[in-house]
């Protein structure tokens, strides 16, 4: 069925990934769905294995109506709180479909700017509603995949095992390496790091 002759309101689900790492983007997805083409078992990606989240990516990007990823960036997040950060890439998300959804829905409690649309944002949503599944599943894979390219980039790090998240291991090898580029210097355990180490650099003066 053609987008155009769908009767049923467009409802694009919106969802991100990456707000807890130390490292990396946040992601977000905006996702409508196609009513005649069903997808059964969406739920979100945190209660999904890596085989799973692969199955259901390739079923939301064959059969949705339109979809659409968008990031904000260390510096943003740096520059923003990663909460606006996070609204930062919704806003994107959302406005690079190539459909227009009559309506909104957003996981969390909070709506990014999204001035003209019709927005609600659900806590829990993506348990409730499938479209929000299907942004966590594709937002969720996305930074995944970035995360590894990151850990091709700074493989002292193990990226590829933690996916930037404060693990022990990735806290350990914060305090072996120092911070990288790529680190969110405003984020507690990083922030700690760089005040102990300019503590020992002034002790050294």
């Amino acid at each position: 069925m053609h987008p155009e002759n769908n009767p049923l309101p467009q409802v694009a689900g919106v969802d991100e990934a990456g707000r807890g790492p130390l490292a990396g983007p946040v992601v977000a997805a905006a996702v409508i769905l196609d009513p005649a083409r069903p997808i059964d078992g969406l739920t979100d990606s945190k209660k999904l294995s890596g085989r799973q989240r692969a199955r259901f990516e390739t079923e939301i990007r064959q059969y949705a109506l339109c979809y659409a990823i968008a990031e904000a960036n260390v510096a943003e997040i740096e520059q923003l709180n990663i909460l606006h950060a996070s609204m930062l890439a919704m806003q994107r998300a959302v406005l690079a479909l190539h459909l227009r959804p009559q309506r909104v829905l957003v996981d969390g409690n909070r709506e990014p700017d999204l001035t003209g649309y019709a927005v609600e944002a659900i806590v829990k949503g993506d348990l409730s509603e499938a479209c929000i599944s299907a942004a966590s599943i594709l937002a969720k894979q996305h930074r995944d995949r970035l995360m590894l390219e990151l850990d091709q980039q700074y493989p002292q790090y193990q990226f590829a095992r933690h996916k930037g998240y404060p693990t022990r291991l990735h806290c350990e090898l914060l305090r072996q390496h120092g911070v990288s580029p790529i680190h969110r210097r405003s984020f507690r355990p990083v922030r700690l790091l760089l005040e102990a180490c300019q503590s020992n650099d002034r002790e050294d003066l």
